[in-house]
This record gives C-alpha cells, sequence and structure tokens, in this order.
C-alpha cells in the first residue's frame, strides 16, 4: 500500500469518499443521506480492467453478488476466486482487498449497518446465517432460480435507495429476505448456541477483532467485557476448546501478517504498534506461533 501506514478502518463517514477515490465510476450512485446503507451495481464500475481496491476494514457488514463473471477478493489472509452466480459476504471490521473483477462482470455490491436491523434481535446475523460468522467460507455459491430472485430483490433495493422516501425498515426486510433465500439455498449450515459461554466468546471474538490494538493482554480484554479473566477463560474454552490467550495469539498473528503484507510499517514498529513489545521479543512470538521469524514471513509471499 503506497503511502500507507496502517490498514484503515472505514466507517460511515470514510466510505464513501474512499470508494470514490479507490474506483473510477460510470455513475455516481453514493447516497450520503443513507450512511449505513449502500448498494451499487457493478456494471457501473468504469475500468474493470485496473479494479482493485487495497486493503481495509469497514465498520458495517457487505456483500459482493456476481450474476456473471469473475472476481477475486480476500477475507482476512485468504484469497477467493468468486465465479457468477456466486455471492461473497463480509462481516464488520474483517480484513479485506478487492482484488480483480472481469471485464464481463455483472451484479451487485452493498454494505449497511447492524443498525438498520433494529426491529430483530441484536445477534440475528451471525446467530441465523453462517456466511456472517467470522470464521465462515464468504462464498456461496447460488443456482439459476436463487439467482433470479436475488437480482430482483437487489434491483428494488436499488430503486429504494435512490428514493426520496427511502424506508429503513423496508430495507432491512429486503436484506433479511435476500439473506433468508441463500440460507435456504445453500448446504452451509450453523449451530446456534445460546449459552452464557458461547455468548462471552462470541463478544470476546468481537472485541479481537476491534480492539487488537488498544488491548495487549487477557486481562485487558477481561476488563472491557467487564468480566472476569478466569470467567472468560473458562466461557472460550467450553465453547471452542481454546483458551483466551489461544484466540488472542491467532488474532495478533492475523493481525502482524496482515501488516507485514499490506502496510510500509517496518517489524519494529509492528511490534511497539501491535503487541508493545521489543522487536526481539516480537521476532521471537511470531516465530514460536508460525515457524517464520517475521523477515523470513515477508519474503515468503
Amino acid at each position: 500500500m503506497e503511502n500507507n501506514k496502517t490498514i484503515p478502518t472505514l466507517g460511515t463517514n470514510e466510505i464513501i469518499n474512499f470508494h470514490l477515490h479507490s474506483i473510477e465510476w460510470i455513475t455516481k450512485t453514493f447516497n450520503s443521506k443513507h450512511p449505513d446503507f449502500h448498494i451499487n451495481k457493478i456494471e457501473d464500475i468504469k475500468d474493470k480492467k485496473n479494479f482493485n481496491v487495497k486493503p481495509h476494514r469497514k465498520k458495517l457488514h457487505d456483500f459482493f453478488f456476481l450474476t456473471k463473471g469473475k472476481s477475486i477478493r480476500t477475507k482476512g489472509l485468504n484469497s477467493y476466486e468468486i465465479k457468477g452466480p456466486a455471492i461473497f459476504f463480509l462481516p464488520s471490521y474483517q480484513i479485506t482487498e478487492h482484488e480483480m473483477i472481469s471485464e464481463n462482470a455483472e451484479g451487485f455490491y452493498c454494505y449497511f449497518s447492524e443498525e438498520l436491523f433494529d426491529l430483530f434481535p441484536k445477534t440475528i446475523l451471525s446467530d441465523r446465517y453462517a456466511f456472517f460468522q467470522y470464521q465462515s467460507n464468504p462464498v456461496v455459491n447460488l443456482d439459476s432460480n436463487s439467482t433470479i430472485i436475488l437480482e430482483q430483490l437487489c434491483k428494488r433495493l436499488c430503486a429504494l435507495y435512490l428514493d426520496s422516501r427511502f424506508s429503513r425498515s423496508l430495507c432491512s426486510i429486503y436484506l433479511m429476505a435476500i439473506f433468508d433465500e441463500i440460507k435456504n439455498s445453500s448446504i452451509s449450515t450453523i449451530v446456534v448456541e445460546k449459552n452464557s459461554s458461547s455468548e462471552i466468546t462470541k463478544r470476546y471474538k468481537l472485541a479481537l477483532t476491534k480492539h487488537i490494538y488498544e488491548y495487549h493482554n487477557v486481562i485487558e480484554f477481561a476488563a472491557f467485557l467487564n468480566i472476569s479473566p478466569n470467567y472468560l477463560n473458562k466461557c472460550v474454552k467450553n465453547t471452542l476448546d481454546k483458551t483466551a490467550q489461544d484466540l488472542l495469539k491467532e488474532m495478533l498473528i492475523l493481525e502482524a501478517k496482515t501488516l507485514i503484507r499490506h502496510s510500509n510499517l517496518n517489524i519494529s514498529e509492528i511490534a511497539v504498534k501491535l503487541c508493545d513489545q521489543t522487536p526481539s521479543n516480537f521476532a521471537r512470538f511470531f516465530k514460536s506461533q508460525t515457524g517464520l521469524s517475521p523477515k523470513e514471513y515477508s519474503k515468503s509471499y
């Protein structure tokens, strides 16, 4: 990333400017009146041949619905080739880079805030739909019947987005219809656990994703969650058969790998920014988790 020292985290106010400057559009359909919802046609992207959106996070969820053509997009450190008809889901706060779109690509791109779903239970997306979980495969391949239905729903959302009488509740209902259609047509499954351990673990994983630069140990994360470190560890162990420290290490390594790949920070800067450690201590930690030193990893991709 040229001239970038960090991976940007985009809120509702930054997303429009980010996409306006990253992508050349035939028709600009951004509506600042609806900062927690946006949808546009992929056909509106003017220069697909040179399309590339650099690594970033969003505080909102998004999906990329490809009816035709292909695309390559990342979730975390994993890269996925999307071949239409298919849809790519990205939960909020996940690092992503959109590497390419074929020149014949058609479909829709949409991002939205969970605040749209205030008529529904707070955790409905991750509880009800496997594709909104952080560790899930983000790509869902679609059959022809589902593709037709989703295309009609997305066209309706496009019209609603540009309507001066925009209805948040109607928007949320159309989105839920899209998600339910995909859930019913895909083979992905989800086991919903409704107990205190699973809920605490879910909150901890979200806190790791959002606040990995602010807190550096399990004690600080437990304090943020208003629970004791022992109780946090017990909940994670009961849910995942891992410790809270294991999850923290996994997140630190994911973030470190991303910064090594996509930022101009040197190893010493990453050590301080991410772990508040000396470069030598950080290098030992990185190698103990990956089998490679940070310098060796930087040369391996």
